[in-house]
């Protein structure tokens, strides 16, 4: 089993930036790509942004200039950069990973989701 935990969440003002983490653990052969997911009150999860291992990163429309998303291959760890902070992205973010356990086991996992809310 592979377990994910995220940190970094808050509440910052419009304008400001925030840094999540999220670290995997457990035993699994290999990760084959690491993102970062948001949930907002009344909406659907949405995808933020991914990082392929050894592919290119993929963003939402929406975030597109404003966030970063890098990976830590040593420490199965994933980052997201997130700036110029408006309302609208306020939401619980959650962290996934996606490989195989072993050769014939894959694996989907998410984090408990950490709060973000960009507020005056």
């Amino acid at each position: 089993q592979v377990q994910l935990v995220e940190s970094g969440g808050g509440l910052v003002q419009p304008g400001g930036s925030l840094r999540l983490s999220c670290a995997a653990s457990g035993i699994f052969f290999r990760i084959d790509a690491m993102g970062w997911y948001r949930q907002a009150p009344g909406k659907q999860r949405e995808l933020v942004a991914n990082i392929p291992t050894g592919g290119r990163t993929n963003y939402a429309d929406s975030v597109e200039g404003r966030f970063t998303i890098s990976r830590d291959n040593v420490k199965n760890s994933v980052y997201l950069q997130m700036n110029s902070l408006t309302p609208e992205d306020t939401a619980v973010y959650y962290c996934n990973a996606r490989g195989y356990i072993d050769y014939g086991r894959r694996f989907n996992s998410w984090g408990q989701g950490t709060q973000v809310t960009v507020s005056s």
